[in-house]
């Protein structure tokens, strides 16, 4: 398998409109998508978008509130108050095939292969087999769905 384009990392934040003031205020983020909640992770979600190098597009930053306190997200904001950095996410263009590559390395897939919030199947790494940093492998995006907001 070949390391593919980091496509974000994720943070975990304890208020999302106040990491979107933050981003905005502080950091001079321009686009800043729509808040939307994934039910099923337990989380509500927004991409902050940065630029890239000679108009090619950066490495988003995706901000992850709980959606309540049974979501995992929750427990890491247990443990961090503030928030921080939650994992981070490559992109693969065939998520089957890498998963099964992962898996033949021993590497522990946390949970089943799901659709992520860029509307791409996705899986998670074991932290502990990824030099300490949950990894979120996920299916390169189609033609506009990257920046969608």
């Amino acid at each position: 398998m070949k390391l593919g384009r980091m496509n974000h990392l994720g943070y975990a934040v304890p208020d999302l409109s106040a990491a979107i003031v933050h981003y905005r205020d502080v950091m001079g983020a321009e686009v800043v998508t729509e808040p939307f909640d994934m039910e099923e992770q337990g989380v509500k979600v927004c991409f902050v978008n940065t630029p890239g190098h000679d108009g090619t597009e950066g490495t988003q930053v995706e901000l992850l509130a709980p959606l309540s306190d049974a979501s995992p997200v929750a427990n890491f904001i247990a443990k961090n108050p503030l928030g921080g950095q939650h994992h981070v996410c490559f992109e693969v263009p065939d998520i089957e095939a890498a998963r099964a590559e992962f898996e033949g390395m021993g590497k522990r897939i946390l949970g089943p292969t799901r659709i992520g919030a860029h509307g791409t199947p996705i899986f998670f790494v074991h932290p502990k087999d990824m030099l300490g940093m949950l990894t979120e492998i996920m299916e390169t995006p189609k033609e506009g769905a990257h920046w969608s907001n």
